[in-house]
């Protein structure tokens, strides 16, 4: 699904050049839950985000499904990120002006689907992950773990080949982490392939894979 050849991820020039990913090789297989873990600094987001197309290495390569990604124009990048990646993150990134049915249905509006189906995906989406009752809802009126949870159906309405998730747990406390780890084993457990970044030991023992990173290397891999 994925794999990242010699990849490596430069900031800066010269003397205040800093090298935040080293060399990285790794493979990724559909239906995988990956966690990517290591202290602060070590370059997980970073990592992310260059798998995920939302950042470019300096070089290096990187396949998804087996297509070479360096050759893409950045018009097709954008087609790739939004018709067959999900993505969430750590602060929701939540329009505040739309309700929960609107935010999710956004993406797939964008990619060309005509109103009714999107709006018909992103109920059915809400419904998924346990928020059926607050399809009407803006995101002020929903709590930290509920917004992550429409940041959730956002990601998974389209059916996306992989979904990235970048400290989806940060900014909650343990019982929604919990709730919002539970989505993505059962996700998980219907073959969606998750790749995720996590300071948290509690939240990487959901995933069947954990990359550790330290100083922009793998310093381990293990498949539980």
């Amino acid at each position: 699904m994925i794999k990242a050849e010699n990849l490596m991820k430069i900031y800066g020039k010269g003397d205040l050049a800093v090298s935040a990913l080293k060399n990285i090789n790794l493979e990724i297989k559909e239906g995988a839950f990956v966690a990517i873990v290591g202290p602060s600094g070590a370059g997980k987001s970073t990592l992310l985000y260059q798998l995920s197309l939302l950042d470019e290495p300096t070089s290096g390569e990187i396949y998804l499904a087996g297509e070479k990604t360096s050759y893409l124009s950045q018009a097709e990048k954008t087609a790739i990120r939004l018709n067959k990646l999900g993505y969430v993150f750590q602060d929701y990134a939540l329009l505040p002006e739309l309700t929960s049915t609107n935010n999710v249905a956004l993406p797939m509006l964008m990619q060309g689907m005509p109103t009714a189906s999107a709006r018909e995906k992103a109920k059915e989406a809400l419904e998924y992950i346990g928020l059926s009752d607050k399809i009407k809802n803006l995101p002020a009126q929903l709590s930290g773990g509920q917004q992550q949870r429409v940041a959730i159906a956002r990601a998974i309405a389209h059916n996306p080949n992989i979904i990235f998730a970048d400290e989806p747990t940060a900014n909650l406390d343990s019982g929604n982490g919990k709730l919002v780890m539970e989505v993505f084993k059962k996700l998980n457990s219907e073959g969606q392939t998750i790749v995720m970044v996590t300071h948290e030991e509690e939240y990487s023992k959901y995933a069947s894979r954990v990359i550790t990173l330290k100083d922009g290397e793998i310093v381990s891999d293990e498949s539980h």
